[in-house]
């Protein structure tokens, strides 16, 4: 008894070790991409100037796409850590970027694994992972 305790807490322990606060996921159609802990979709916004540590997805924009921020940033081993910083907003709010691009998540997903976001005005997308930095035009 005493040892099926301890290979249920050992298991228990491993289970929760793979808990990343940034994930890849894979879509039959996007490919492999970025979600959060829980899933809902990580995307960057062509508006916004990669590395210059701003957000240009403020007040209304920011209500629709709210910027992605944790604290404690655990990164699925597809990524590597050193490729995200924390960025201030213009609302003193911390936001997290991928390779300088400021990351959002979006208001019309409203389940895991939706990827509803996926070129909204022809300036919101996913962030894949293997095609970034996006080439801006």
């Amino acid at each position: 008894m005493l040892l099926l305790a301890a290979a249920i807490l050992t298991t228990a322990a491993i289970a929760t070790k793979d808990v990343y606060t940034v994930n890849v996921t894979n879509n039959k159609d996007l490919g492999r991409y970025m979600t959060n802990e829980t899933f809902f979709t990580l995307y960057y916004f062509l508006n916004d100037t990669p590395g210059n540590g701003i957000s240009h997805c403020n007040g209304k924009c920011a209500e629709n796409w709210p910027p992605f921020y944790v604290e404690d940033l655990h990164v699925n081993p597809e990524l590597e850590s050193g490729d995200f910083t924390v960025i201030t907003r213009d609302d003193g709010k911390k936001q997290l970027a991928y390779m300088g691009w400021p990351l959002y998540q979006y208001v019309g997903d409203t389940e895991s694994y939706d990827t509803s976001g996926q070129g909204k005005i022809n300036a919101w997308f996913v962030v894949i992972p293997k095609e970034f930095p996006p080439h801006q035009t």
